[in-house]
């Protein structure tokens, strides 16, 4: 499993390409040449896989019931738009025209890396989320983290 670290400022030119930050194409399996796969957020953002973690989630996906109409509806909105990018020679992603849209993307990004995945987020939208960062942190992390029965010294360990 990959563990992406970081957060990188990008613009996307007219077509829509981005050029990965040479920072996070280091971090990429094969600097992207194993494949990548982007797909809508849970929030106006989009996210992206590397391949063999995306093929992780789909195989999570198979084994659900798809006699629910619950699950082939979660299936069904999860799935929608996921496409496969490439890197090009000069290091840049075409990125999809209706991911863009649906997340509000033109021009200014930013890649924030979360452990497996990296969000694609406009940049007006993101600084508006992190506008939002409640006032006590450390309540919203003790409520997150409190339950899991570890102290902070077991993650820095």
């Amino acid at each position: 499993m990959s563990n992406f670290l970081g957060e990188f400022d990008c613009k996307l030119d007219a077509k829509g390409r981005m050029m990965v930050p040479v920072g996070l194409k280091k971090q990429l399996p094969g600097g992207g040449d194993k494949g990548l796969v982007i797909n809508r957020g849970f929030e106006k953002h989009l996210v992206i896989y590397t391949r063999a973690e995306w093929d992780k989630i789909v195989s999570d996906l198979e084994k659900l019931n798809s006699y629910e109409k619950k699950t082939r509806e979660f299936i069904r909105y999860f799935t929608r738009g996921a496409s496969e990018l490439h890197l090009d020679t000069a290091g840049r992603v075409l990125l999809p025209k209706p991911l863009l849209d649906y997340a509000g993307i033109e021009s200014d990004v930013v890649l924030s890396c979360q452990f497996n995945k990296i969000e694609v987020w406009a940049e007006t939208a993101y600084n508006a989320q992190l506008d939002n960062e409640p006032e006590n942190f450390a309540k919203l992390a003790e409520e997150v983290m409190g339950t899991k029965g570890r102290r902070i010294d077991d993650f820095l360990s």
